[in-house]
Order: C-alpha cells, then sequence, then structure tokens
C-alpha cells in the first residue's frame, strides 16, 4: 500500500465517521419526534429506570438501536460513494 492510499483511506475513516456523527444526531431528533406524535409523550431519558414502563422502555430501546444503526451505515456508506473510496471488508487490487 502506498503512502497515498493510505492517506485517502484515514481521510474516507474521517469524513465516514463525522457523517456517522451528524446523521445520528439528526436521527435522535426525528426518533424523538416520531415517538412524541405517536405516544403523545416524551421518550424515555432513563430507560433503565423502574419508573419507566417495561413496554416503553423495550419500544424505545427497540426504536432507538435499529435508527440510529440503519441511520450510521447508511451515512458511512454514502460517505464512502461520495469519496469514491471502498467500504471496510471489500477487496482491493
Amino acid at each position: 500500500m502506498t503512502q497515498t492510499d493510505e492517506g485517502g483511506d484515514f481521510t474516507s475513516r474521517i469524513v465516514a465517521g463525522v457523517a456517522a456523527i451528524a446523521a445520528g444526531y439528526a436521527a435522535r431528533k426525528v426518533l424523538s419526534f416520531a415517538w412524541t406524535s405517536a405516544t403523545g409523550k416524551e421518550p424515555p431519558t432513563d430507560p433503565e429506570s423502574l419508573d419507566t414502563g417495561l413496554a416503553e422502555a423495550l419500544g424505545w430501546a427497540a426504536l432507538t438501536g435499529v435508527g440510529m444503526e440503519v441511520t450510521r451505515v447508511l451515512a458511512v456508506r454514502a460517505a464512502h460513494r461520495r469519496l469514491g473510496g471502498h467500504a471496510r471488508g471489500s477487496t482491493r487490487a
């Protein structure tokens, strides 16, 4: 691997990381809005608390877990595509 390849890979990872963080922030806002619209209540701030019902805690955990991971994957893939890079794990010539 040449020095240029290593620099490009590093840049790609940094951009993908920043994209994932930004997308995660936006996704959290969207998920909170969707939860409030659907339930009429704010999302639980501490799902582990015994003051939060089990169904509510599990629902919020499932929604945020899946929603955040889907958003992260899409953001990283878009960043790689935009930079013309390859996703990690792809074969290189």
